[in-house]
């Protein structure tokens, strides 16, 4: 109902207001005072400012601010008789009458209203920002809003700036060193595979993006899925009646051109809000890979030095357009629908040389390859919130439909040449096509009854169901017609059906709140795969997990504060990484799935410190049994890479967030990650026992030139690690960036280079059996941007932020580059 700027402000005033009640000499607390704000269409008033001012001369004791449900709790008050007073920009003040409080007595206030104000403020001008890194008792907040090293950045590029986040070659998300991270936006699972969610985060414009939420361990309200935690990306969403909105343009360039724009509108008449936005993108990434592997095959051994230079070029248009109607005063019906399409083309050229010896070339390969990509998927969403009383007792539901249609083409040229340029064998011609369709169903249904003043029970459920339909066709030239290659050509079915249920129970005391969950997930699957002669494989599988869930928290002193936490939680296998057949990567690679691929389960304990509600110290430890880890193979001169499940991998971590205020105008925020990653194994195909020590962190630096110009610079690293085969080197980025606003502050102009010095690159190495190979990957990571926004619109209503619940499902679908 406000700006985010007012609320920092509203905080910054409590938090004056407590050190001034601190330094007044008063008995010790005897009492709580409870109560609700409404505004005047009977709504909740969240962010709400509530004083308690002394009846006799309204001097103020204590401010507190009111949750989303319009509800405000303040504890620890003296003996006395007091008033409530109730504020909120837009709105007149509003007073309560006398409240006598008495020893260890609850008093509840008669609901407080706020009518809209008749005239407004036009000398106040309110600055307060929210820092770029917040830390909260259950998550990490990374606010993007206001940062000048988001503007024009993906989504992508953003996430691998967020603490202790770290994103692979292959575009994996990590969390403090583990994979397995559920990635959701506004609270709603996105249903996609690592391969999928990497391009829609490369299509989502960073200007949408309000701020980034990091959940270590979350609670059993929330899906299972996901072994290291979940990754929140909140979209901006309007806070003004009338009509409203902002608008984006990013211009930008390093090796190639980078361009986005984004619209952002919100109009509510009456009972109706009407919201939507819309962004495009458009730029060209070059690519650059090396890889260098050292083959035995038959007693001999051959180099071979694979050089890939590719450049892609990405156009994407993202949607989303919804209304919300309040039905009576406590019913709100909501409609959504998003989507995004993304055409992704991409020309590389392989060149790979053969030897001996390192040194004496044998034979060449080259390949020319020709990439198509088209990703298309639109979603609609239906939900109804109601608030049953004003003590908090609240029921909401949604159903969700989604549909994607993916396509991928590719069209190999492939020639063999001796060294002195002598064709050594017949070149040939590959084409591949692989249409994929997802479609994805879901109804959810959460419930939450206040029992008493400090007792809370949540219960839901979740069913969803998905079908997947993978047709892949591979041709070759055979006496100059293409024929299908039946041994890389399949139609692969897939059907998966979760029924989800759970209840949380918390509880508060003076200095100590417990919060206990329960979910379970019942998953019915069954994979279909069929070659050329309708040879059919199927794998169906049917299993009940339980996942609970524990949280407890300690207030030691005002300063000190410990909490611990722990949690169980599942990783499924993505639908195409279940898909049994080959796919082609070059002349020597290919990629398989693997139909036996198992499910992996993981415990996670977390031990955290907080001291004086600032600096924050975290010893996490976890287990995760058949863990999904990507293995190379290597069968005569071809590398295999597919997947398969170890028995277990082992995590200890340690975080610490640090923020320092250097001087008025500069600010530092330090976060750093220490983890060990161990992994074991030992089967008939491998026998592995390794681990490393390894680290990462950032430290982000934030100068306030003036009142409307603010510079930032962040520096990242990510030390050596081990994962599973893959021994990983370290790598180091620094990012600049300066913005300044203009025009009462609604116009903003930002410039930023990422990845200052060109330093930002993979290389990885692995040594296991046969296996004696090395990576070298390098991306357009220098980029130059400018990017001028502008906000329009009052500032009194904010659109509601709908909570689909086809997120999981959406996690789990492939995607591009």
């Amino acid at each position: 109902m406000k700006s985010i700027t007012y609320r920092l402000l509203l905080l910054l005033g409590l938090a004056a207001g407590s050190v001034v009640a601190q330094a007044q000499t008063t008995p010790a607390p005897a009492g709580k005072i409870t109560g609700s704000v409404i505004t005047e269409q009977g709504k909740p008033a969240d962010y709400a400012t509530v004083t308690l001012l002394r009846a006799k001369d309204s001097s103020i004791v204590k401010s507190s601010l009111t949750n989303e449900a319009g509800l405000y709790t303040i504890e620890r008050v003296n003996n006395g008789i007091y008033i409530i007073k109730a504020t909120i920009i837009g709105y007149n003040k509003t007073f309560s009458g006398p409240v006598t409080v008495e020893a260890n007595t609850a008093v509840k206030v008669p609901v407080l209203q706020l009518l809209p104000a008749t005239s407004s403020l036009k000398a106040v001008n309110i600055t307060a920002t929210k820092p770029l890194i917040e830390r909260k008792i259950d998550r990490t907040v990374m606010n993007v809003e206001n940062s000048v090293l988001a503007a024009g950045n993906s989504a992508m590029e953003i996430l691998e700036r967020a603490p202790g986040v770290t994103i692979d070659k292959d575009d994996n998300i990590s969390l403090k060193g583990k994979q397995g991270v559920t990635v959701m936006l506004d609270g709603k699972l996105t249903y996609l595979s690592s391969a999928q969610l990497a391009n829609m985060l490369r299509s989502t414009d960073g200007n949408t993006i309000q701020s980034i939420e990091i959940i270590t361990n979350p609670s059993a309200k929330y899906d299972a899925a996901g072994n290291s935690g979940i990754i929140n990306i909140k979209l901006k969403k309007n806070k003004s009646a009338g009509t409203n909105g902002s608008l984006a343009a990013t211009g930008g360039y390093g090796q190639n051109h980078k361009a986005s724009t984004s619209l952002n509108l919100n109009h509510k008449d009456g009972n109706l809000n009407v919201f939507g936005n819309y962004s495009y993108t458009n730029n060209k990434r070059p690519q650059d890979i090396n890889l260098n592997r050292a083959v035995t095959n038959n007693g001999k051994l051959t180099y071979f030095d694979e050089n890939t230079d590719m450049l892609g070029s990405r156009n994407s248009h993202n949607y989303k357009l919804g209304a919300d109607y309040d039905l009576s005063k406590t019913n709100t019906l909501g409609v959504q629908v998003t989507g995004y399409n993304s055409a992704f083309d991409a020309n590389s050229f392989n060149n790979t040389l053969i030897s001996p010896d390192k040194i004496n070339t044998s034979a060449v390969t080259t390949t020319n390859n020709r990439t198509i990509e088209r990703y298309n998927n639109i979603a609609a969403n239906i939900n109804n919130r109601i608030v049953l009383d004003t003590a908090g007792k609240e029921l909401s539901m949604d159903a969700d439909y989604s549909h994607f249609y993916n396509k991928q083409s590719n069209n190999y040229a492939n020639n063999y040449f001796y060294a002195d340029g002598i064709t050594l064998r017949t070149n040939s011609l590959l084409r591949n096509s692989l249409p994929s369709k997802i479609n994805i169903g879901t109804f959810k249904a959460d419930y939450t009854n206040p029992l008493g003043k400090t007792v809370k029970l949540e219960a839901g459920m979740k069913f969803s169901y998905v079908a997947t339909n993978n047709d892949l066709r591979t041709d070759s030239i055979l006496n100059n017609n293409w024929v299908t290659d039946a041994g890389r050509t399949n139609l692969y079915k897939y059907t998966e059906n979760i029924n989800a249920g759970y209840v949380n129970f918390s509880k508060s005391w003076k200095k100590t709140s417990l919060q206990a969950g329960l979910r379970a997930e019942q998953t019915n699957s069954k994979g279909d795969s069929r070659d050329v002669n309708n040879v059919t494989l199927i794998n169906e599988r049917h299993y009940l997990s339980w996942f609970p869930s524990v949280f407890v928290n300690q207030e030691l002193s005002d300063k000190h504060s410990l909490g611990l936490n722990y949690s169980r939680r599942i990783d499924r296998p993505s639908y195409d990484d279940l898909n049994s057949f080959q796919q082609i990567l070059n002349a020597y690679t290919y990629q398989q799935g693997n139909p036996n691929l198992k499910p992996q389960y993981t415990n996670s304990y977390e031990l955290s410190y907080t001291y004086n509600k600032k600096y924050n110290a975290t010893l996490g430890y976890s287990l995760t049994t058949d863990v999904m880890v990507e293995l190379p193979e290597q069968i005569g001169v071809n590398t295999l890479i597919t997947r398969d499940n170890l028995a277990q991998q082992t995590n200890y971590s340690l975080n610490v967030n640090a923020p320092f205020t250097i001087a008025k105008w500069w600010s530092v925020n330090n976060n750093f990650t220490a983890f060990y990653l161990g992994f074991k194994t030992n089967t008939t195909k491998l026998n592995l026992d390794n681990g490393q020590f390894a680290g990462s962190g950032n430290a982000i630096n934030t100068f306030i030139l003036s009142k409307t110009v603010k510079a930032e610079g962040t520096f990242n690293y990510q030390s050596p690690l081990t994962y599973g085969l893959f021994h990983i080197r370290s790598q180091y980025s620094f990012d600049a960036g300066i913005s300044k606003s203009f025009a009462e502050k609604k116009a903003n102009l930002k410039f930023s280079v990422s990845d200052v010095f060109n330093t930002r690159k993979q290389n990885l190495t692995v040594r296991q059996g046969n296996l004696n190979f090395d990576v070298f990957q390098k991306n357009e990571t220098r980029v130059a941007r400018l990017t001028f926004t502008y906000n329009f619109g009052n500032s009194k209503i904010q659109s509601r932020r709908h909570q689909s619940g086809a997120d999981d499902e959406k996690n789990r679908v492939k995607s591009g580059n």
